[in-house]
């Protein structure tokens, strides 16, 4: 069996790792991997972590991309790589614009493709733009679905996907999360805490997602600069690369001293940081994922999550990107215990750790049919 996995970005990466290095074991399974590069350097340090190394890259990134800009490098070279690999399966995660253009053209190829991650619906196709689009279209062309919860499940059933080629597995984010803790925290991470007095908690931060620029990141903002009136707090901000990320943020809060603005951080800094964290604001995806398993609560910066398990099991809470919601709930957090525990002492609902092997498993079986 001959297996194509395209990779996109950093937590396509992160969550096909443990799913290659599964199908890797198998001798009769050849696979190959393509990396588009839809964001280089994040990408390429999380494939180094996992000794993953590409078979083709493509290199696409330039200063602020378009999805229509990624959308169409893509279609114009991947077809040369299906004539040379002629693969049984395209293995793909997640709602990037890679995903998206990968399916499409494996499905011209009449090339079929597996799906992880399938099932995440938000019902709202400008948020998270472009990914609730790209992840409704791939859907529909995969042919089969490798769900990590029974709510994603229930999304496919619902838009008549047939119950035949859905699997729910659990999200093999939370494999890649047990993998790379067990790592030593590196000396970065150091670095970073000791800038934070010992009677400080942390409160991590993370935005970058394309619907939350302009006004919407301008609250945030304000959100952080009210935040850091507060003495028993420190704020640690790991700023995405994108300029409509970095130049507001460092206009209004560069010189206030418990806020630090940092360079985005390799995975394995991240996350230990995460977990050395009391608390995280954020708008990524991945995230409302990752700190679950940690037992550290989430305040999700957007309007509205595919991720619901997380809502209703407890373990994150939507703020939207409003000043007053965002400072006042991160304040119930800090001074309400009661409250707080009852966030951490809930079950992170994305999984056991042992999703890439059921995965892994189905895969297989398809070449016995």
């Amino acid at each position: 069996m001959k297996i194509l996995s395209v990779i996109g970005t950093r937590p396509e990466a992160v969550k096909l790792s443990p799913v290659i290095k599964e199908l890797v074991k198998e001798k009769n399974v050849q696979v190959s991997v393509l990396v588009t590069a839809q964001h280089r350097e994040m990408l390429d340090e999380v494939l180094n972590v996992f000794n993953i190394i590409p078979n083709y890259d493509f290199d696409i990134m330039s200063h602020n991309q378009s999805p229509t800009d990624v959308f169409a490098q893509i279609l114009t070279k991947i077809q040369s790589v299906f004539v040379e690999t002629n693969p049984d399966w395209l293995l793909i995660q997640g709602d990037t614009t890679t995903v998206l253009a990968s399916t499409i053209a494996a499905t011209y190829a009449k090339i079929p493709v597996a799906h992880v991650e399938a099932g995440l619906r938000t019902y709202d196709h400008f948020n998270p733009f472009p990914e609730e689009i790209n992840r409704v279209l791939t859907d529909h062309v995969s042919s089969i679905h490798f769900a990590p919860t029974k709510t994603a499940r229930d999304a496919l059933l619902k838009e008549g996907i047939s119950h035949e080629t859905i699997h729910v597995t659990g999200n093999t984010v939370i494999d890649a999360l047990n993998e790379i803790i067990q790592h030593p925290a590196p000396a970065l991470l150091n670095t970073i805490v000791n800038n934070v007095q010992d009677n400080k908690k942390i409160i991590l931060v993370t935005s970058h997602r394309r619907e939350n620029f302009g006004q919407p990141f301008q609250n945030i903002i304000q959100a952080l600069v009210e935040l850091s009136q507060y003495d028993d707090t420190h704020i640690i901000y790991p700023a995405h690369p994108n300029p409509n990320i970095q130049k507001p943020l460092r206009e209004k809060v560069s010189n206030i001293d418990n806020i630090s603005i940092i360079d985005p951080l390799d995975y394995i800094t991240f996350t230990h940081l995460m977990k050395c964290s009391y608390l995280i604001l954020t708008d990524s995806g991945g995230i409302q994922e990752e700190a679950p398993g940690l037992g550290i609560p989430v305040l999700v910066l957007r309007k509205i999550t595919e991720r619901t398990e997380a809502i209703d099991q407890g373990t994150a809470q939507i703020v939207g990107t409003n000043p007053k919601t965002i400072v006042d709930t991160t304040r119930t957090l800090i001074e309400n215990p009661l409250a707080y525990d009852n966030m951490i002492k809930n079950i992170n609902p994305f999984g056991d750790g042992n999703a890439a092997i059921r995965i892994a498993k189905i895969l297989i079986q398809q070449q016995k049919k």
